[in-house]
């Protein structure tokens, strides 16, 4: 079995292949996919070469880890049936030479049935917001931990984790956002320019920015004893002058990717309806125009979320 798939051959080299399909097994689905997501995030880094070196990295790859479809085939031992509708963060599942390091860029994807979240069919390009959202609801879960009062940046993640705040009960946060255009569809809080700001007391200030550079811009915005907790990917070194840092007892968290509990707890948030995903996909685009598409997400600062649409690849 081979399907159509985006192919990252090196950086900035992207375009479609057919690469083959590894055969499902008796816990696996095969999953048509209708919708995936391109991150501006970990696959940028991959688009410009800037990806620090770890297991299972190399070229060519399949990026995306954000797909939604339908099941079209399902193991005997899945307890999925034909018609469900997932979520798939990804897929190993190419055969030859080509990584599936994340792999969620295709027409048809085989993954294990424990590694998908079923979802709503209506939910639609929506649907390939999971694993963000997830991203977003690991870096506020857990113990000890603040609800943020001061998020760095009004891109999708910055949105969703006020989004979570208000969900869970939080007072509304201030939203800092340098570039103008993107101060808009704030529901429930302010976003603001960093310079107008005059607080100095905030207890937990999320970067959602992926600057590396701000710390000590935020350190004096802290209250005594408050909490930075970085939620990008920093390719530069993160560092911070120690005297500011020391006078104020800082804290500094990172937060890493989702978990699959994280998936789980945000798809029931979205069910209940305490969390909405409407409004965070500005561009969408068809598969044979995924070279573009790719482009625009990354260099485009209009271009919140980029969504492509697999309804007419073979």
């Amino acid at each position: 079995m081979r399907t159509t798939a985006v192919i990252l051959s090196g950086p900035q080299d992207i375009g479609l292949g057919t690469p083959g399909l590894k055969g499902p097994g008796g816990n696996d689905l095969v999953v048509e996919v209708r919708y995936s997501g391109i991150s501006t995030g970990t696959e940028k880094l991959f688009w410009l070469g800037t990806m620090p070196p770890f297991p299972g990295m190399g070229y060519p790859l399949v990026p995306g880890y954000e797909s939604f479809g339908e099941v079209v085939e399902a193991g005997a031992d899945t307890g999925f049936t034909v018609g469900d509708h997932v979520f798939v963060p990804g897929a190993n599942c190419f055969d030859g030479d080509v990584r599936g390091l994340f792999g969620g860029a295709a027409r048809h994807l085989v993954t294990a049935a424990n590694r998908v979240q079923r979802m709503d069919k209506g939910a639609g390009a929506e649907g390939a917001l999971l694993a963000l959202a997830a991203t977003a609801r690991h870096a506020i879960a857990g113990f000890d931990t603040a609800l943020p009062d001061l998020i760095i940046g009004h891109g999708v993640l910055g949105r969703l984790l006020a989004r979570l705040t208000l969900a869970a009960g939080g007072p509304a946060p201030s939203v800092w956002e340098v570039n103008p255009d993107r101060r808009h569809g704030a529901i429930g809080y302010d976003v603001i320019a960093p310079e107008a700001d005059t607080r100095r007391d905030y207890r937990a200030i999320y970067d959602a920015s992926g600057a590396a550079n701000l710390l000590d811009t935020l350190v004096p915005r802290l209250a005594r004893g408050g909490e930075v907790v970085l939620c990008g990917f920093y390719t530069q070194q993160v560092a911070f002058t120690f005297p500011a840092a020391f006078m104020k007892e800082m804290r500094l968290r990172i937060a890493a990717e989702w978990q699959p509990a994280d998936l789980v707890a945000t798809r029931a948030l979205l069910d209940s309806g305490a969390l909405s995903l409407a409004g965070l996909i500005t561009h969408q685009s068809a598969v044979a125009d995924a070279k573009a598409a790719y482009q625009t997400a990354f260099e485009d600062s209009a271009c919140l979320k980029m969504i492509l649409d697999w309804k007419d690849a073979a």
